[in-house]
């Protein structure tokens, strides 16, 4: 018998919805304003590749992940002209109702070749490959294990999988091997994902111990190299930095940092490419992206394979700045300055904004809380004198004994 009994009115208001949604917003950036955690973004005109101009100041940019300075070289911009001209300004929508334009088929074949794997498949940003990667490949019922420092897109990727998500800590191989003793027998399909080069510390994983213990434990290693390639091991990138080079069944990376462009990409089998056009989503769902994006890291790779020594570069002055100002020595062209705390870390920002530097603070949650800090990155662009100047004045405040090595 139906029930007599009335059912809940919802909460009535004196304001509109969208009134109530603003007074919610606003809330949310007060909390986040006096955590000074709240994030501005500024107007910023690039005007050349080290250069920046911000409300009518020149800086000199040490934050940009345009480490070879390619997005402004020369023969890089002729090839997204020359392409942008011949294909037009965009793809017009996903390669599975148009197809797609020849340079995605030859950049897919170079990064395949480049990366030593038998396809590749290339998505319209870093992030949305790892929002593919994972939850093509598994569902409920298995496991990922994903170091605790990984990208966030990774993270994301991983919970949108389905699968059971842990956390082993930061390039421990004697944790993840306790978690995949234990995890591991009751999972039917498992994945162990990390970065190469880790974005906001510049280590290296530990990528042979990772790939022995996935290869005991039948696990499929997922390495984002999105700040290794064009930089580490002579532009090969973070598996290469060692030797042998470790084979990672999944090599993602991006074509926005180091090959000055835009996108993303997974270098793996044929067969797990072949799935991922069927299944990933991002690539599924999303415009492909444009012929100007993927001609510009076409000449890119061309100049990197060409060059070892621009490669090389970035690296090389991170150490000469980290010997200056009393660092330990990086594995990559990204250096942490940790400070602690958000307000130390905005401080010293704007000290170094006041000599001409700009060096964003990274607060959480883009790092644990606690370690909010500078994030120094150098580009082939960069001079000596200009480290050198930026060394000393590091060198001044910088806890050394809290520096990640």
């Amino acid at each position: 018998m139906r029930s007599t009994e009335a059912s809940p009115e919802p909460t009535s208001s004196a304001l509109p919805a969208s009134a109530t949604l603003d007074a919610y917003a606003s809330g949310k950036l007060a909390g986040l304003e006096r955590s000074q955690l709240r994030r501005h973004i500024v107007e910023t005109d690039g005007l050349d590749a080290v250069r920046v101009e911000q409300t009518g100041q020149s800086l000199l940019n040490f934050c940009s992940n345009d480490y070879l300075g390619l997005s402004r070289h020369r023969e890089v911009i002729a090839a997204a002209q020359a392409a942008t001209a011949r294909y037009g300004t965009g793809s017009g929508a996903s390669r599975l109702v148009t197809g797609g334009h020849p340079l995605l088929f030859e950049l897919e074949a170079r990064l395949a070749r480049f990366k030593g794997s038998e396809d590749c498949i290339l998505f319209g940003s870093g992030y949305l490959a790892n929002l593919a990667i994972a939850p093509a490949l598994l569902s409920s019922g298995d496991l990922i294990l994903i170091d605790e420092l990984a990208h966030a897109c990774l993270f994301a990727g991983a919970q949108l999988s389905r699968a059971r998500v842990e956390t082993f800590p930061h390039n421990d191989l004697a944790g993840l091997s306790a978690k995949l003793a234990e995890l591991r027998p009751d999972a039917r399909r498992a994945m162990i994902l990390t970065d190469g080069v880790f974005s906001m510390d510049g280590d290296l994983a530990p990528l042979p111990g990772l790939q022995a213990l996935a290869d005991r434990h039948n696990a499929w290693l997922l390495v984002d190299d999105a700040h290794g390639v064009g930089v580490v091991a002579g532009g090969r990138g973070s598996a290469h930095a060692f030797t042998p080079a470790v084979q990672a069944p999944l090599q993602m990376g991006t074509l926005s940092k180091a090959l000055g462009s835009y996108g993303g990409y997974l270098c793996a089998s044929r067969a797990v490419c072949e799935l991922l056009r069927t299944r990933a989503r991002p690539l599924v769902f999303t415009t492909a992206p444009a012929p100007a994006s993927i001609a510009a890291a076409l000449k890119a790779l061309d100049l990197i394979e060409s060059e070892p020594a621009l490669c090389e570069r970035p690296t090389g002055l991170a150490r000469r700045f980290c010997a200056a100002a009393g660092l330990p020595e990086p594995a990559s062209p990204i250096v942490p300055v940790i400070l602690g705390s958000a307000t130390a870390a905005l401080d010293a920002s704007a000290q170094l904004r006041a000599e001409g530097f700009l060096v964003t603070a990274i607060r959480p949650p883009t790092v644990p809380r606690g370690t909010a800090r500078l994030r120094i990155t150098f580009s082939a662009a960069h001079k000596e004198a200009d480290i050198d100047r930026l060394a000393r004045l590091v060198a001044a405040w910088a806890p050394q004994d809290e520096a990640v090595e």
